[in-house]
Formats: structure tokens, C-alpha cells, sequence
């Protein structure tokens, strides 16, 4: 057995145990609970780490969030052990690994949290014609006039390239890596444990200080964030009674490389699809199964066809479609959103955001282009490739029956991803690739939304408190805000005000290496910060950080 699967089993073995010790109710405050228990080792965190910049206490008018700050530094080695625990527990949605134990493991959060109502859904066979992964509902009632719905997704990325990782993808290693001097390395670690478990420990604080929370909260954890959302969709309009009270939606976020905010409002449209070249359908080449590799001296391959088919999709540089009508619809960028994207290119490093992505360059070296292309752009990605001979190194001729590639499309208002469907099927049928199948995967619709609404003010109001720099609230509806769900709390199901932010980055989703900082540097906060942001947006929501009546309302 090797070390990866070893530290696997073993953090698997963690993760349960801190899922099945953990459905138990928490008290209503007074001290943390299971998940924090006293016992757990110090690590030496830290709060502030190496930051430059510091929340402006001038600002921050409840004597409660002062006390709740004190805490969470208090606390804070017990709450990175806490995002550790779940790391170590599996959750990947395109496999099913450690998906069920993973939602139990997240019911027991909320129960921890107090919650009277928490349970496991589960939703049966999707739209797209798979079962569907659990969903996670929790309703805390705290009394208050607010309620909010807050997202969560439990599930992650498969680790594709495990050699390359510099510390197991399960074991939650704490490690230097600059300019921070701690970030936990793990998959699920900022796509997106790292922020929930920073969320959950914000909402543990303000429990164990004052006894209750500011708003009331309904959790939704799906668990098909990596699979178009499909468990979570089907949910969601089932159960549209559940969130008849909310008023708002919140969600995580962060900062980005250089300390800007990324929040999450509005979304662009992504549609997943998967084209496949056969043998039997073509009529030609292998049609029970592969074959010796010998034989294509005299047959033909199906194989190559495929690459073929995939050559007419896109232009030689891989950049621009050549489905025709794919950019048609397209609507022009407003005024606003052209303005916010020319402010944010004027502070943005491009050989910064490079490095911390993990690529060479972008296409563009116009740091303007290169914003516009990543929030109002379109694309038609290859995600992968199977079929045949997959087995690195060595030989083994073989001439394959079948091949499969992968694709997500990234569309933008007024496309849609049925229409898109349409016009590939059109063009491989004249391109005489009227044999190659199109199975539609999941499609996730585009969403706008305005963020000039009363969730929206008290998050960018906490941007302002904590020094961090970010785009005025708007009230002309945009997809800005990068790729989730949206849609469902925008109109298609439930429509509420949408908004997400948060102190705290991390890096390399879906890669090798993912990561959370822990201890922040320059203008980037740790996990500390990234907990009292959201203890200070919620009690700006609930209006109880006012320079006025705020300390007398949290009474």
C-alpha cells in the first residue's frame, strides 16, 4: 500500500469520527463545543501574521464584535485543527468518495451550531439522469427580524495528480509558503472548506460570546457543486417552501492575490458536455472493443477521427470558436460594469495573478482584457481526453473502439446552453461528424443580480471596515461574480438578494497544491480575519454595528 493511500484511510478514519461525534446539539452559547474541545494541540498561529493592513476599530461601534475578535484570536490554533478534521475527511462528488460521511460530518456542524432543525436530503434521480449527491439543510431560529440563507458546497475536486503535491491532499500540513508563513495545504482547502470552515468558526464565535446569532440562518451544503449542481438544483425546486422567511442570501468569498475583494453575486453560464467517437456508430474501425495497435496498418481509427472533429472547433490557437452562431446573443458589456473593470485593471498585477494561478502567462498582457475575458468572457474548453491505452509510461499497442472528450463552455447573457447544444450538433452533422454523440452533462444557466441591496451594502460596508479595496455596490444587474449556482436564489426557484465576501484568499483550485492562508501577509488577511469579516458583514446586516444603537440592539 502506498503512502497516498495510507493517509488517505487513516484521514478518512478521522473524518468519521469527528462526523459521528459530532451530531450531538450544541448549547445555545457558552463556549465552544465537540469540534473545538480543549484538548487539541497549539500550533502557534498567529492571528494577524504578516498583514500590513487592520481592520479600523474606529468603525466597529458593538462592544460584542470587539469581544468576539478577542475570541477568535483567542481560539484560533482550535479552529485551524477544525478546517484540518475536515480536510481530512474525503468529499469527492465525481467519484462518491467519502460523500456520504462528508454530509454527515457537515449536519453534525449545524447541530453543533444549535440549530433545531438539520437533515441530511436525499434527492433521488436528477434531471440529467444521475443520482443526485446529498443535501445538507440546517434552520437556526434566533429570534432576530433577518433571516439569510447561506451556501455551502462539502464536495471537491478528484486529486488527478497526486506526485505532485508537497504534502499529502488529505492530511491538512500546515506549511510555509511565501509571502505567508502559513497556509493549510489540502484539496477542498479554498475551493471551498477553507472559507465555510472559516464561516462556521465566526458563527461558533458569536455563539460562544453572546449566547446567540444576529441573524436567523438556513444552510444549504450541496453536494454536487462539481457535478453542474444537479443534486442541488433538483433540491432547491422541490423544497421551495423551505426559504418562503428569507430575506437575503450570503455566501463565502475572498480576496484576491493582491488583496482586492472576489465576492459572489451574479454568475455565468457554464455548460458541461461530452462528445464521443465510435467505432460501431461510425462504421468503421474497432466495434466490439479496443484492438491490437498492430491492426492500423489496416483499419481505421477511431481515434483520430475524434481529434479531427475537435480540430473544427475552435481555430488554431484554441481561443476562438468556429461553431457558427456560437457568439451570437451576445449582450454588450453596460457602462458600469466596463467602468468597474477599468478601475480593477488599473491595480492589477498581471505577473502576480499569473504566479498564483499557476500559469505562464494569460492570453492578453493587458491587465484590462485579461479581467474582461475572466468575467464577461466565453470559452470552449477541452477538459479532457480518455480512451485506449491510459497507462503512463511503458507500451502496449492498442487501437481504441471508442473515444471520450470532455468539455465546459462558459456562455454569458442572452446565450443559452440548450441553443449552444443546437448549434454543435449542427456543426458536426456539416462537418460530416454526424455520428459523434453529444451527451449534455449538466448545464448551470447565467445569472444577474444588483448588489446595491441590504446585503450588499453590509458586506462592501465591512470591505471599508477591514481596509480591503472593492467595487461600489451597483444596482444594474450583472453576471459579474464569477461561476455557482446562482441562478436558483435569483429568480429560477426563490428570488432574494444575493451577495458573498469575506476576508481571507487561498489558491490553486481544482490544482496540485491547493491551499488557505492561515497567517496573512501584506494585504491579504489569515484565517482570523477571515472570521471576524464575516461576524462584522453579519452585524452589519442585522444593523447592530451602527455609530449609534447598535450596542444597545444586540441587547
Amino acid at each position: 500500500m502506498n503512502s497516498l493511500k495510507k493517509n488517505l484511510i487513516v484521514a478518512t478514519a478521522v473524518g468519521l469520527t469527528l462526523a459521528l461525534g459530532g451530531c450531538g446539539k450544541g448549547a445555545s452559547g457558552g463556549g465552544e463545543t465537540q469540534a473545538s474541545a480543549p484538548a487539541a494541540p497549539k500550533l502557534g498561529i498567529r492571528p494577524n501574521g504578516d498583514t500590513t493592513i487592520s481592520i479600523d476599530m474606529s468603525k466597529i461601534h458593538n462592544p460584542d464584535l470587539k469581544k468576539i475578535y478577542d475570541y477568535i484570536d483567542t481560539n484560533i490554533d482550535q479552529h485551524v485543527v477544525n478546517l484540518q478534521k475536515w480536510i481530512q475527511q474525503p468529499s469527492i462528488s465525481n467519484t462518491g468518495e467519502g460523500i456520504q460521511e462528508s454530509a454527515e460530518m457537515v449536519k453534525g456542524f449545524f447541530d453543533q451550531l444549535g440549530c433545531q432543525e438539520s437533515k441530511v436530503y436525499d434527492v433521488g434521480m436528477t434531471e440529467w439522469g444521475q443520482q443526485g449527491n446529498p443535501v445538507v439543510y440546517a434552520k437556526c431560529d434566533e429570534g432576530a427580524p433577518k433571516t439569510i440563507a447561506i451556501y455551502w458546497m462539502y464536495d471537491t475536486m478528484p486529486v488527478t495528480q497526486p506526485d505532485l503535491w508537497k504534502a499529502p491532499p488529505f492530511e491538512g500540513r500546515l506549511v510555509e509558503q511565501a509571502p505567508y508563513k502559513k497556509v493549510l495545504i489540502g484539496r477542498g482547502a479554498t475551493n471551498s472548506k477553507g472559507p465555510e470552515m472559516a464561516m462556521w468558526n465566526a458563527l461558533m464565535s458569536m455563539k460562544a460570546v453572546t449566547g446567540k446569532l444576529p441573524v436567523n440562518i438556513i444552510f444549504i451544503a450541496e453536494g454536487d457543486e462539481e457535478r453542474m449542481d444537479m443534486g442541488y438544483r433538483k433540491f432547491i425546486v422541490d423544497h421551495k417552501d423551505l426559504f418562503k422567511d428569507v430575506d437575503a442570501m450570503y455566501t463565502f468569498g475572498g480576496q484576491g492575490p493582491t488583496g482586492g475583494s472576489r465576492g459572489l453575486s451574479g454568475s455565468e453560464g457554464c455548460l458541461f458536455i461530452e462528445l464521443t467517437t465510435d467505432g460501431t456508430d461510425w462504421g468503421r474501425g474497432p466495434t466490439r472493443s479496443n484492438i491490437h495497435g498492430a491492426f492500423k496498418r489496416s483499419v481505421d481509427s477511431p481515434a483520430w477521427r475524434h481529434i479531427k472533429m475537435l480540430s473544427t472547433l475552435v481555430d488554431d490557437s484554441g481561443n476562438h470558436v468556429l461553431v457558427d452562431g456560437f457568439y451570437d446573443n451576445i449582450e454588450p458589456i453596460s457602462a458600469a460594469d466596463d467602468a468597474k473593470l477599468h478601475a480593477a485593471a488599473k491595480n492589477y498585477d498581471l505577473k502576480a495573478a499569473a504566479e498564483n494561478l499557476g500559469v505562464a502567462r494569460f492570453i492578453s498582457d493587458d491587465p484590462y482584457t485579461v479581467l474582461k475575458m475572466s468575467s464577461m468572457g466565453t470559452s470552449f474548453n477541452l477538459d479532457g481526453i480518455w480512451g485506449g491505452n491510459m497507462f503512463a509510461g511503458g507500451s502496449g499497442a492498442i487501437l481504441p473502439n471508442t473515444i471520450t472528450s470532455k468539455h465546459n463552455i462558459r456562455y454569458v447573457p442572452n446565450m443559452s446552453g440548450e441553443d449552444l447544444v443546437k448549434k454543435i450538433r449542427k456543426h458536426l452533422d456539416s462537418h460530416g461528424y454526424k455520428d459523434v454523440k453529444i451527451n449534455v452533462v449538466g448545464d448551470v444557466p447565467w445569472s444577474k443580480t444588483s448588489t446595491d441591496t441590504e446585503i450588499g451594502r453590509a458586506v462592501t460596508q465591512m470591505f471599508d471596515e477591514f481596509g480591503i479595496p472593492s467595487s461600489p455596490v451597483h444596482s444594474q444587474a450583472s453576471i459579474m461574480g464569477g461561476y455557482w449556482p446562482s441562478y436558483l436564489f435569483s429568480g429560477f426557484a426563490v428570488n432574494v438578494p444575493i451577495f458573498g465576501g469575506m476576508a481571507g484568499s487561498g489558491g490553486n483550485a481544482h490544482a496540485a497544491n491547493e491551499y488557505y492562508v492561515i497567517e496573512g501577509a501584506g494585504k491579504v488577511y489569515g484565517i482570523a480575519g477571515a472570521e471576524k469579516s464575516v461576524a462584522t458583514a453579519l452585524y452589519n446586516y442585522a444593523g447592530l454595528n451602527e455609530p449609534t444603537g447598535g450596542a444597545a440592539a444586540a441587547k
